[in-house]
């Protein structure tokens, strides 16, 4: 940068926090993206930089779980950074300090009390841009340095900041912050600072564990009876026990779901072989006030073989007082675990069985004394009751009393078996379940997103997915240009709000369909600039979120109350950018939360770029298909045409229709389907229809100009150079050509359907063409038919998309097609296409839709004048009289002189040059038509004569003074034809 006089501009980020200050612009390109992110918080939160020292809380607990895990990690680095002038401190998840460590110790007698004393809040909204906000704004590793501290105070400082989390929930717990003078700056730093915010994490991690071993024992120690028999451990991977693992899955997961709950509670549950058990849950507390749940379970006899319990395996006994206790029920190891733990809590051996049969002793052994009541409480009589001996004699009891023996009692149901299953805390259990609830839904995700190649729908299936199950309302927008398929210069400049979707509909989001401009310090810009989730858990605190549109961020905070933004991004294209809105569960979004909505949001991204890139090529095809179809209708009188092009829903292929005036006032009706799908599909279809097209003005009658289409076809697949001969090319085609002189069609097809012709009367009948094979195969003929078409007739054209569907046979759609036909045969063909595409067309088209609709109309026979005469010369003139009179019966005396030319030479050529019978026909048309037809296939063509040639100039003089002249063969002659404009002179 340099000054207008050419003297360089000073940079860095002293002077661009000046520029800042002063309202001047600043680039990310010359500070940190994170830096200037914090300092327009900071400018949008009303702070200013010679602020006073932060506020103090003297309410903050001394003896947290943070201040315990953390303080000999902080003794520790005391003691390595002893007489540097170093400062440590850790803050809880407010910014409020709750410990400070000095590696010089005159140090702490040197700073401002808010830098020494235990207390001060560093939040960003209050502190400005300082280590401890911001790394709990941005919720990672920081490094502030010098000038980029928001506050005047901090200039000559620096630090390295980064949150400690607790490792079972992933929630931040506070920062651990090194602040050292400017000069001290080390990377070495960053390194030390990750290790010592591990080790505070394994120490929070060993006091859940303490607090868990705690708990197990109290079970243990407690041995209570109960009506279903001692309680005692089970193996739940004894074999004995028959569990599927489908079963032992299942018990966990309901285990930890009743250990969620935090209450006392029970479930039943079926397991894959019918067997129910019931899960118990117990609260249980330890002698130092940690209070949980131990999850038992409960097996209804009979008992299995393998144990005296029933449940199998062997009893072993729990360890004695100093052995130590497997760490358990840490989140990630609370399933792992169950099997081990369930072995540490099996019932110690039996005791020796009394005079009386005793079940086993369900107490265990734990320090060195044992858990559950004395065995003379704890015993079950299996037979009949001792105070009374029996005697039998024949069919008479005899009990020591007379009187009638006394019915059999029933017999007494096998005892249960109870186990411990699973032991801990309710927000570890909480913490297992929410783990396994994500997992659940990004299988969903999965299955749910990408269903189809639309844009819209498959952000909105994102959307739906995760409502309700992760937040309350989601919203997407996406940049105009990726709904078209394309890549957006600037995607915050035109965004647009795509999906709304929530558990309500009356909140005041922005609609779908509008444009969204998010201020420059939204959590949505962030997002879309660093290319990573941002979170926003309390947006009552969120300054750049409360800065973007003050009144609107109002009326929703009533409503929504943390944020997550998502950046829509795959393959290095920013495709949108995703907002998860939490509302009705109080607790906000954290840590793990954003994890899961990265994830949701890349997995859809995809998905999203996929159907994205689809609809660019998509647009691409349908664009070149219609670019190669009829722009529009020609001008004649012999049908009225209406037609419907419709492209499959998943992709675009090469059905094409073409309405071609022919000679004689015909019109010739095509319509064709190229195989297959996509640009080589549509780019053939163009050059099918455009050699169709030629073959037909050459007035080649419909079976032939088929053959010149197959021969076209097997060209095509033997030059194609990735075909190698094998036929890559298929095609169908249907040609019609209808002569409004004598109400006649011609028409035969290569491998496509009919047409429906339908009468005035409403009949409705599909001609019986020969099929003719597929365009392609080559070496077979082609059938034309001829039939009569009343005016006022009509033909419908259609290709195989319109009848052939996988979920519907073709007769009965034909049935269906002739139904919609018959009912209104006077309707007009554009309300024909209509009705057609309304009551016969598929709903989801797999293939395209070409659809022509033609009404046929007669020429009025006071148009038409013929003659026939004989091959004579001298009958030239008397030709030329009548034509002159009729023309002037037409009101034509102006083309008089040109069409008396045109007869003279053309009859003149079939006399002098044809054979048989000679007919002229007059047609008063558009234009006017004049045809002379004979039984010789020998046609003229025009040539340049030469200056000493006696002949060969009237077809030129023809030429000349008609629009266009041609030759049309017969099956028994030519005609040779010429058509003059009505101003012809």
């Amino acid at each position: 940068m340099v000054r207008s006089g050419g003297e360089p501009m000073p940079t860095g980020p002293a002077h661009l926090r000046e520029r800042f200050l002063q309202g001047e612009p600043v680039a990310r390109g010359g500070v940190r993206g994170s830096i200037l992110d914090s300092w327009r918080r900071c400018r949008s939160l009303g702070l200013s930089p010679d602020q006073a020292d932060p506020p103090f809380h003297d309410d903050f607990d001394p003896d947290g779980r943070i201040v315990r895990a953390a303080a000999p990690v902080l003794d520790r680095l005391q003691a390595r950074y002893s007489g540097t002038e170093i400062n440590i401190s850790v803050a809880d998840a407010t910014g409020t300090v709750l410990l400070r460590r000095f590696g010089e110790a005159s140090l702490a007698a040197r700073l401002p009390a808010f830098q020494r004393v235990p207390g001060f809040m560093f939040a960003e909204r209050f502190a400005g841009t300082n280590g401890i906000g911001l790394a709990l704004a941005d919720r990672r590793f920081i490094r502030v340095h010098g000038a980029e501290h928001f506050a005047e105070r901090s200039q000559q400082n620096a630090c390295v900041a980064l949150p400690v989390r607790d490792p079972l929930s992933g929630r931040i717990e506070g920062v651990l912050c090194f602040g050292y003078p400017r000069a001290a700056d080390s990377p070495a730093l960053g390194i030390v600072l990750r290790r010592a915010v591990r080790a505070v994490e394994r120490r929070l991690l060993g006091e859940s564990s303490a607090r868990e071993r705690a708990l197990l024992r109290a079970y243990l120690a407690t041995g209570v009876d109960t009506a279903d028999g001692p309680r005692r451990g089970v193996a739940l991977d004894e074999p004995a026990l028959g569990l599927h693992p489908r079963d032992r899955a299942l018990l966990l997961e309901r285990a930890a779901e009743l250990l969620s709950r935090g209450q006392r509670a029970a479930v039943a549950v079926t397991l894959s072989d019918g067997r129910r058990v019931t899960l118990v849950s117990r609260p249980t507390a330890s002698a130092s006030g940690v209070a949980g749940l131990a999850i038992e379970v409960v097996v209804p006899g009979p008992a299995a073989p393998g144990g005296p319990g029933g449940l199998g395996g062997p009893e072993v006994a729990v360890p004695h007082q100093g052995e130590a206790l497997p760490e358990f029920a840490t989140a990630p190891t609370v399933l792992a675990a169950v099997s081990r733990l369930a072995r540490l809590t099996a019932a110690a051996p039996p005791r020796p069985a009394p005079t009386t049969p005793t079940a086993t002793d369900g107490g265990a052994m734990i320090d060195g004394r044992r858990t559950g009541p004395p065995p003379s409480t704890r015993t079950e009589r299996a037979g009949p009751p001792p105070s009374t001996s029996t005697e039998r004699t024949g069919r008479t009891e005899r009990t020591g009393r007379t009187g009638p023996a006394p019915a059999t009692p029933p017999p007494t149901p096998p005892p249960s078996t109870r186990g411990l299953l699973l032991v801990g805390e309710p927000h570890v259990g909480a913490y297992a379940v929410a783990a396994r609830r994500r997992l659940e839904l990004l299988s969903e995700v999965g299955a749910r997103i990408g269903t189809t190649l639309d844009v819209r729908r498959t952000v909105g299936e994102l959307a739906e997915t995760s409502v309700p199950r992760f937040a309350d309302y989601v919203t997407v927008d996406l940049p105009e240009p990726a709904l078209r398929g394309e890549e957006s210069a600037d995607p915050l400049a035109d965004l647009v709000r795509t999906v709304v979707h929530g558990i309500r509909d009356d909140l005041p989001f922005t609609p779908v369909g509008q444009r969204i401009v998010f201020g420059p310090t939204a959590p949505q810009v962030r997002c879309l600039t660093t290319g990573r989730a941002e979170l926003e858990p309390d947006l009552k605190v969120a300054a750049g979120w409360l800065a973007q549109d003050p009144e609107h961020t109002e009326r929703l905070l009533a409503h929504v109350h943390s944020l997550i933004a998502v950046p829509l991004l795959a393959r290095g294209v920013v495709l949108g950018v995703v907002s998860f809105y939490r509302a009705q569960d109080p607790a906000p979004f954290g840590d793990d939360d954003r994890s899961l909505a990265q994830e949701l949001v890349s997995r859809a991204a995809l998905s999203t770029d996929n159907a994205r890139r689809y609809t660019r090529e998509r647009g691409m095809v349908l664009a070149l298909q219609r670019r190669l179809l009829p722009h529009g209708l020609p001008d004649q009188d012999a049908v009225e045409v209406a037609h419907r092009y419709l492209p499959a829903e998943s992709d675009v292929g090469g059905d094409w229709y073409d309405v071609i005036p022919l000679s004689g006032a015909r019109i010739g009706l095509l319509v064709g389907d190229v195989v297959g799908h996509g640009m080589l599909s549509a780019a053939t279809m163009g050059r099918l229809r455009t050699a169709a097209r030629s073959f037909a003005e050459l007035d080649f009658p419909p079976d032939e100009v088929l053959g010149h289409l197959d021969n076209l076809v097997g060209r095509l697949d033997r030059d194609d150079p990735d075909g190698e001969g094998v036929g890559i090319i298929g095609a169908t085609c249907l040609y019609v050509i209808y002569d409004p002189t004598e109400q006649r069609c011609v028409m035969a097809r290569a491998g496509h359907p009919p047409p429906a012709l339908v009468r005035p009367d409403g009949t409705v009948s599909y001609p019986e063409l020969p099929a003719g094979p597929p365009l392609g195969l080559g070496g077979l003929p082609f059938d034309a038919v001829e039939i009569d078409v009343p005016p006022d007739s009509g033909l419908v054209l259609f290709t195989d998309g319109l009848i052939e569907d996988r979920n519907r046979d073709v007769d009965l759609v034909l049935d269906q097609l002739r139904g919609a036909l018959a009912d209104h045969p006077e309707r007009s063909p554009e309300e024909t296409c209509e009705a057609i595409l309304d009551s016969v067309a598929p709903a989801h088209p797999c293939d395209d839709i070409a659809l022509l609709v033609a009404r046929t109309h007669a020429l009025d026979p006071a148009r038409i004048a013929a003659w026939d005469l004989p091959p004579d010369p001298a009958l030239v003139g008397e030709i030329r009289a009548r034509a002159t009179r009729q023309l002037a019966d037409w009101g034509l005396e102006e083309t008089a002189f040109a069409v008396e030319l045109i007869l003279s030479e053309l009859v003149t050529n079939a006399i002098r040059h044809g054979s048989g019978p000679v007919r002229v026909r007059l047609l008063h048309h558009r234009s006017l038509i004049c045809e002379v037809s004979d039984s010789s296939n020998t046609a003229p063509h025009l040539r340049q004569a030469g200056s000493n040639d006696e002949g060969g100039r009237g077809l030129f003089l023809v030429a000349q003074l008609a629009r266009s002249w041609g030759t049309r063969h017969l099956p028994e002659g030519k005609v040779i034809w010429a058509e003059c404009g009505l101003d012809a002179a």
